[in-house]
């Protein structure tokens, strides 16, 4: 349990502790939640199976990068509980140094619903963003990202720097090393090949 879902179960609990017996049933169904790992304050409903499981359509992703000769990363945008944006990594098809996988999938998200302000979503991606990916993070009021495999020459997100330390107009959540395995291997794969020719 975190720090932060103590912080709002006791708010949430002083706030209806005196509204008689519904007051007190919303409460027991609000700490199963907290306990579950959950944070109710921005309603964002995922534990680790359900960040495994839309981490594994990001891999998907990857592996369409791989098939067709781009480094392998891949990301999808999700929710309430449904993927919102797929994308691949594209650079080199394109020819075009923005066409990282997660800008791609922000933009599918986007367009499917609409509204550029995504908040209330969640980025999964199979590499840590880098700083151009970060910035559409923020821009585009994601809620949550989460990644796989760190990524030590361009990670944005403590392995090279750490958007977190700046002061931006948007908060938002960020978990690591779900199945970093499997998305690392795929890297390892894809420059292996490349250097046996």
């Amino acid at each position: 349990m975190t720090v932060k879902g103590f912080i709002v179960y006791f708010k949430l609990y002083y706030a209806c502790s005196s509204t008689g017996k519904s007051g007190g049933l919303r409460i027991r169904r609000l700490e199963v939640r907290i306990l579950s790992g959950v944070l109710v304050d921005e309603k964002i409903y995922m534990n680790k199976a359900e960040d495994e499981k839309w981490m594994r359509e990001a891999l998907k992703e990857a592996e369409n990068s791989f098939s067709n000769e781009e480094v392998p990363v891949g990301a999808v945008v999700v929710k309430n509980g449904a993927i919102i944006g797929r994308g691949a990594n594209r650079k080199e098809t394109l020819k075009d140094p923005t066409a990282h996988a997660e800008i791609i999938a922000i933009t599918a998200a986007a367009n499917s619903i609409g509204d550029w302000r995504l908040d209330g979503s969640v980025l999964y991606s199979t590499l840590e963003p880098c700083l151009m990916c970060a910035g559409a993070v923020v821009q585009a009021r994601i809620s949550r990202v989460v990644y796989g495999a760190s990524d030590e020459k361009f990670g944005a997100f403590g392995s090279v720097i750490d958007v977190r330390n700046k002061d931006w107009n948007w908060k938002f959540e960020v978990a690591s090393g779900i199945l970093k395995e499997e998305s690392a291997n795929l890297l390892r794969k894809f420059f292996k090949k490349r250097r046996d020719g």
